[in-house]
Protein backbone atom coordinates (compact mmCIF):
# COMPACT_ATOMS: atom_id res chain seq x y z
CA UNK A 1 0.00 0.00 0.00
CA UNK A 2 1.11 3.48 -0.72
CA UNK A 3 0.00 6.27 2.18
CA UNK A 4 -1.25 9.38 0.55
CA UNK A 5 -2.18 11.61 3.58
CA UNK A 6 -2.39 14.28 0.76
CA UNK A 7 -5.53 12.50 -0.56
CA UNK A 8 -6.76 11.06 2.42
CA UNK A 9 -5.76 7.19 2.01
CA UNK A 10 -3.87 5.02 0.61
CA UNK A 11 -3.49 3.00 -2.75
CA UNK A 12 -2.69 -0.25 -3.60
CA UNK A 13 -0.01 -1.14 -6.55
CA UNK A 14 -2.55 -0.73 -9.08
CA UNK A 15 -4.61 1.90 -8.12
CA UNK A 16 -1.16 3.70 -7.37
CA UNK A 17 0.49 3.20 -11.03
CA UNK A 18 -3.23 3.72 -12.60
CA UNK A 19 -3.71 7.13 -10.84
CA UNK A 20 -0.18 8.31 -11.70
CA UNK A 21 -1.20 7.74 -15.03
CA UNK A 22 -4.59 9.70 -14.84
CA UNK A 23 -2.85 12.69 -12.95
CA UNK A 24 0.22 12.77 -15.90
CA UNK A 25 -2.74 12.58 -18.65
CA UNK A 26 -4.90 14.85 -17.53
CA UNK A 27 -1.97 17.46 -17.66
CA UNK A 28 -1.22 16.76 -20.39
CA UNK A 29 -4.56 17.14 -21.71
CA UNK A 30 -4.33 20.80 -19.66
CA UNK A 31 -1.16 21.94 -20.80
CA UNK A 32 -1.55 20.97 -24.82
CA UNK A 33 -5.40 20.64 -25.74
CA UNK A 34 -6.23 19.80 -29.02
CA UNK A 35 -2.73 18.69 -30.08
CA UNK A 36 -2.85 16.16 -33.14
CA UNK A 37 0.72 16.65 -35.21
CA UNK A 38 4.03 17.88 -35.03
CA UNK A 39 7.03 16.98 -32.81
CA UNK A 40 6.99 16.77 -29.00
CA UNK A 41 10.62 17.34 -27.54
CA UNK A 42 11.53 15.58 -24.13
CA UNK A 43 14.30 16.70 -21.95
CA UNK A 44 15.68 13.61 -21.08
CA UNK A 45 18.66 13.95 -17.52
CA UNK A 46 19.02 9.80 -17.16
CA UNK A 47 17.22 10.63 -13.78
CA UNK A 48 13.81 9.41 -12.26
CA UNK A 49 11.50 12.32 -13.41
CA UNK A 50 12.41 12.92 -16.96
CA UNK A 51 12.52 9.00 -17.34
CA UNK A 52 8.91 8.81 -16.68
CA UNK A 53 8.01 12.03 -18.24
CA UNK A 54 9.66 10.26 -21.43
CA UNK A 55 7.93 7.35 -20.52
CA UNK A 56 4.49 8.72 -20.12
CA UNK A 57 4.82 11.03 -23.15
CA UNK A 58 5.71 7.98 -25.22
CA UNK A 59 2.11 6.18 -23.40
CA UNK A 60 0.07 9.44 -24.67
CA UNK A 61 1.54 10.18 -28.00
CA UNK A 62 3.12 6.90 -29.08
CA UNK A 63 -0.02 5.87 -31.11
CA UNK A 64 -0.33 9.07 -32.95
CA UNK A 65 1.19 8.40 -36.23
CA UNK A 66 1.67 12.10 -36.19
CA UNK A 67 3.14 12.95 -33.96
CA UNK A 68 7.02 12.29 -33.38
CA UNK A 69 8.86 12.30 -29.98
CA UNK A 70 12.82 13.36 -29.64
CA UNK A 71 14.67 12.51 -26.40
CA UNK A 72 17.08 15.55 -25.46
CA UNK A 73 20.20 15.07 -23.09
CA UNK A 74 22.19 18.08 -22.32
CA UNK A 75 25.77 17.01 -21.20
CA UNK A 76 27.02 20.04 -19.12
CA UNK A 77 30.31 18.03 -18.36
CA UNK A 78 30.35 16.70 -14.75
CA UNK A 79 33.04 14.46 -14.13
CA UNK A 80 31.63 11.40 -12.30
CA UNK A 81 28.02 12.28 -12.50
CA UNK A 82 26.66 12.55 -16.29
CA UNK A 83 28.10 9.31 -18.08
CA UNK A 84 26.09 7.42 -15.68
CA UNK A 85 22.98 9.49 -16.69
CA UNK A 86 23.59 9.27 -19.95
CA UNK A 87 23.99 5.18 -20.58
CA UNK A 88 20.40 5.13 -18.58
CA UNK A 89 19.20 8.03 -21.23
CA UNK A 90 20.37 5.51 -23.99
CA UNK A 91 18.92 2.68 -22.31
CA UNK A 92 15.60 4.10 -21.79
CA UNK A 93 15.36 5.41 -25.50
CA UNK A 94 15.91 2.27 -26.81
CA UNK A 95 14.11 0.25 -25.19
CA UNK A 96 11.48 2.98 -25.80
CA UNK A 97 12.65 3.37 -29.65
CA UNK A 98 12.56 7.06 -29.02
CA UNK A 99 15.06 8.83 -31.12
CA UNK A 100 17.64 10.54 -29.00
CA UNK A 101 20.16 13.24 -29.31
CA UNK A 102 23.08 14.42 -26.97
CA UNK A 103 23.70 18.17 -26.83
CA UNK A 104 27.24 18.91 -25.29
CA UNK A 105 27.80 22.20 -23.42
CA UNK A 106 31.39 22.27 -24.33
CA UNK A 107 30.76 22.17 -28.23
CA UNK A 108 27.49 24.05 -28.24
CA UNK A 109 28.87 27.01 -25.52
CA UNK A 110 33.14 26.35 -25.42
CA UNK A 111 32.59 25.40 -21.41
CA UNK A 112 31.68 23.18 -18.81
CA UNK A 113 30.18 23.33 -15.62
CA UNK A 114 33.00 21.48 -13.84
CA UNK A 115 35.44 24.19 -15.59
CA UNK A 116 33.65 27.21 -14.77
CA UNK A 117 32.74 25.97 -11.26
CA UNK A 118 36.63 26.10 -10.83
CA UNK A 119 36.94 29.18 -12.21
CA UNK A 120 34.45 30.64 -10.21
CA UNK A 121 34.48 29.08 -6.86
CA UNK A 122 32.10 31.79 -5.72
CA UNK A 123 29.17 31.12 -7.56
CA UNK A 124 27.29 28.47 -7.24
CA UNK A 125 27.32 25.73 -10.39
CA UNK A 126 23.65 25.31 -10.03
CA UNK A 127 23.37 28.96 -10.41
CA UNK A 128 25.01 28.53 -14.56
CA UNK A 129 24.24 25.25 -15.15
CA UNK A 130 20.90 25.52 -14.93
CA UNK A 131 20.88 28.14 -17.06
CA UNK A 132 22.83 26.97 -19.79
CA UNK A 133 20.95 23.42 -19.55
CA UNK A 134 17.94 26.08 -19.89
CA UNK A 135 19.21 27.36 -23.19
CA UNK A 136 20.60 24.44 -24.39
CA UNK A 137 17.45 22.50 -24.47
CA UNK A 138 15.70 25.66 -25.72
CA UNK A 139 17.52 25.67 -28.85
CA UNK A 140 17.68 21.87 -29.28
CA UNK A 141 13.99 21.75 -29.01
CA UNK A 142 13.96 24.94 -31.60
CA UNK A 143 16.03 22.78 -33.88
CA UNK A 144 14.20 19.79 -34.00
CA UNK A 145 11.38 21.83 -34.87
CA UNK A 146 9.39 20.84 -31.22
CA UNK A 147 6.10 22.46 -30.62
CA UNK A 148 6.74 21.79 -27.58
CA UNK A 149 9.13 20.66 -24.87
CA UNK A 150 8.24 17.87 -21.65
CA UNK A 151 10.57 18.41 -18.44
CA UNK A 152 10.24 16.34 -15.83
CA UNK A 153 9.32 18.50 -12.91
CA UNK A 154 7.41 17.10 -10.24
CA UNK A 155 5.33 18.77 -7.83
CA UNK A 156 8.01 19.24 -5.07
CA UNK A 157 10.19 20.81 -7.65
CA UNK A 158 7.67 22.69 -8.51
CA UNK A 159 6.29 24.14 -5.35
CA UNK A 160 9.93 24.60 -4.25
CA UNK A 161 10.49 27.00 -6.91
CA UNK A 162 7.07 28.71 -6.19
CA UNK A 163 8.38 29.48 -2.70
CA UNK A 164 11.81 30.35 -3.83
CA UNK A 165 10.08 32.96 -6.04
CA UNK A 166 7.88 34.37 -3.16
CA UNK A 167 10.58 34.80 -0.92
CA UNK A 168 12.46 36.69 -3.28
CA UNK A 169 9.43 38.54 -4.16
CA UNK A 170 10.09 37.80 -7.99
CA UNK A 171 6.49 37.84 -10.02
CA UNK A 172 8.10 37.72 -13.08
CA UNK A 173 9.75 34.51 -12.54
CA UNK A 174 6.39 32.68 -11.34
CA UNK A 175 5.28 33.96 -14.80
CA UNK A 176 8.08 31.93 -16.67
CA UNK A 177 8.01 28.80 -14.44
CA UNK A 178 6.90 25.78 -16.83
CA UNK A 179 3.97 24.78 -17.73
CA UNK A 180 3.45 27.50 -19.77
CA UNK A 181 -0.05 29.26 -20.68
CA UNK A 182 1.07 31.04 -23.91
CA UNK A 183 3.89 30.62 -26.79
CA UNK A 184 6.60 33.43 -26.31
CA UNK A 185 8.64 34.52 -29.25
CA UNK A 186 12.28 32.31 -29.13
CA UNK A 187 10.71 29.88 -26.32
CA UNK A 188 9.56 26.45 -27.11
CA UNK A 189 6.54 26.17 -24.94
CA UNK A 190 7.12 23.74 -21.73
CA UNK A 191 4.93 21.42 -20.40
CA UNK A 192 5.20 19.57 -16.56
CA UNK A 193 2.76 16.79 -16.98
CA UNK A 194 4.08 15.23 -13.65
CA UNK A 195 3.10 18.75 -11.86
CA UNK A 196 0.29 16.40 -9.82
CA UNK A 197 2.92 13.66 -8.84
CA UNK A 198 4.74 13.86 -5.90
CA UNK A 199 8.96 13.40 -5.92
CA UNK A 200 8.51 9.71 -3.86
CA UNK A 201 6.00 8.63 -6.13
CA UNK A 202 7.51 9.42 -8.95
CA UNK A 203 10.49 7.36 -7.69
CA UNK A 204 8.21 4.42 -6.81
CA UNK A 205 6.49 4.37 -10.42
CA UNK A 206 9.34 4.38 -12.31
CA UNK A 207 10.66 1.24 -10.12
CA UNK A 208 7.49 -0.88 -10.62
CA UNK A 209 7.80 0.22 -14.17
CA UNK A 210 11.19 -1.00 -14.50
CA UNK A 211 12.34 2.27 -16.13
CA UNK A 212 15.99 2.28 -16.29
CA UNK A 213 17.42 5.69 -13.99
CA UNK A 214 20.40 6.64 -12.62
CA UNK A 215 20.51 7.11 -8.86
CA UNK A 216 23.25 9.28 -8.68
CA UNK A 217 23.73 12.78 -7.14
CA UNK A 218 25.41 15.70 -8.99
CA UNK A 219 28.63 16.24 -7.34
CA UNK A 220 28.06 20.04 -7.61
CA UNK A 221 24.32 19.75 -5.80
CA UNK A 222 25.19 20.04 -2.03
CA UNK A 223 25.60 24.28 -2.52
CA UNK A 224 22.69 24.52 -4.65
CA UNK A 225 20.30 27.28 -2.73
CA UNK A 226 16.84 25.26 -3.23
CA UNK A 227 18.37 23.15 -0.86
CA UNK A 228 16.70 25.22 1.78
CA UNK A 229 13.40 25.45 0.22
CA UNK A 230 13.45 21.76 -0.18
CA UNK A 231 13.75 21.30 3.54
CA UNK A 232 10.74 23.86 4.28
CA UNK A 233 8.77 22.22 1.74
CA UNK A 234 8.86 19.22 3.48
CA UNK A 235 8.67 20.33 6.65
CA UNK A 236 5.44 22.42 5.99
CA UNK A 237 4.12 18.88 3.87
CA UNK A 238 4.38 17.11 6.76
CA UNK A 239 2.65 19.30 9.32
CA UNK A 240 0.08 20.13 6.61
CA UNK A 241 -0.35 18.01 3.93
CA UNK A 242 -1.62 19.79 0.80
CA UNK A 243 0.82 22.67 1.20
CA UNK A 244 2.86 21.93 -2.00
CA UNK A 245 -0.63 22.06 -4.32
CA UNK A 246 -1.82 25.01 -2.48
CA UNK A 247 1.72 26.32 -3.63
CA UNK A 248 0.78 25.25 -7.19
CA UNK A 249 -2.73 27.18 -6.83
CA UNK A 250 -0.75 30.41 -5.48
CA UNK A 251 0.63 30.57 -8.99
CA UNK A 252 -2.17 29.66 -11.23
CA UNK A 253 -3.90 32.28 -8.93
CA UNK A 254 -1.05 34.74 -9.60
CA UNK A 255 -1.01 34.15 -13.16
CA UNK A 256 -4.55 34.37 -13.95
CA UNK A 257 -4.14 38.02 -12.20
CA UNK A 258 -1.52 38.85 -13.83
CA UNK A 259 -3.00 38.36 -16.95
CA UNK A 260 -6.79 39.92 -16.40
CA UNK A 261 -4.14 43.16 -15.57
CA UNK A 262 -1.98 42.91 -19.02
CA UNK A 263 1.07 42.97 -17.03
CA UNK A 264 2.39 39.38 -17.49
CA UNK A 265 4.94 40.77 -20.07
CA UNK A 266 7.21 38.82 -22.79
CA UNK A 267 10.98 39.03 -22.75
CA UNK A 268 13.22 40.38 -24.45
CA UNK A 269 16.18 39.46 -27.04
CA UNK A 270 20.08 39.02 -25.93
CA UNK A 271 22.18 41.21 -27.39
CA UNK A 272 24.57 38.65 -28.15
CA UNK A 273 23.17 35.52 -28.50
CA UNK A 274 19.33 36.92 -29.34
CA UNK A 275 17.97 33.94 -27.22
CA UNK A 276 14.91 35.56 -24.73
CA UNK A 277 16.33 37.58 -22.19
CA UNK A 278 14.98 39.73 -19.21
CA UNK A 279 17.69 42.29 -19.59
CA UNK A 280 20.14 43.38 -22.52
CA UNK A 281 22.01 40.41 -21.68
CA UNK A 282 21.00 37.02 -20.58
CA UNK A 283 22.12 35.08 -17.80
CA UNK A 284 23.91 32.46 -19.89
CA UNK A 285 26.40 35.19 -21.63
CA UNK A 286 26.89 37.03 -18.55
CA UNK A 287 28.19 33.83 -16.86
CA UNK A 288 29.79 32.75 -20.23
CA UNK A 289 31.56 36.21 -19.83
CA UNK A 290 32.21 35.66 -16.55
CA UNK A 291 34.65 32.89 -17.27
CA UNK A 292 35.93 33.31 -20.06
CA UNK A 293 37.50 37.00 -18.79
CA UNK A 294 41.64 37.04 -18.68
CA UNK A 295 42.67 36.03 -14.73
CA UNK A 296 43.94 39.68 -13.49
CA UNK A 297 47.12 38.87 -11.53
CA UNK A 298 47.08 39.68 -7.91
CA UNK A 299 48.09 43.44 -7.07
CA UNK A 300 47.92 44.57 -10.88
CA UNK A 301 46.25 48.39 -11.21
Amino acid sequence: MVDQPYRGGHACRHHFLGSVEDRIRSEFHRQLPRFTAGTIAVALSGGKDSAVALAAAHRYFGRRPTVHLVALTVDEGIEGYRPGTLTAARRLTEQLGVEHRVVRADTELGMTTDRAAAELPETVPCSFCGVWRRRLLNQAARDVGAEALVLGFNLDDLAQTVLMNLVRGDLDRIGRMAPHRVRQPGLVPRLAPLARVPEREVFLYAQLMGLPFDHGECPHAGRAARNVFREVVWQLEEAQPGTRQALLHTREQLLDRLAATGTAGTPSRCRVCGEAASAELCRSCSYLASVRLPMVPTGAP
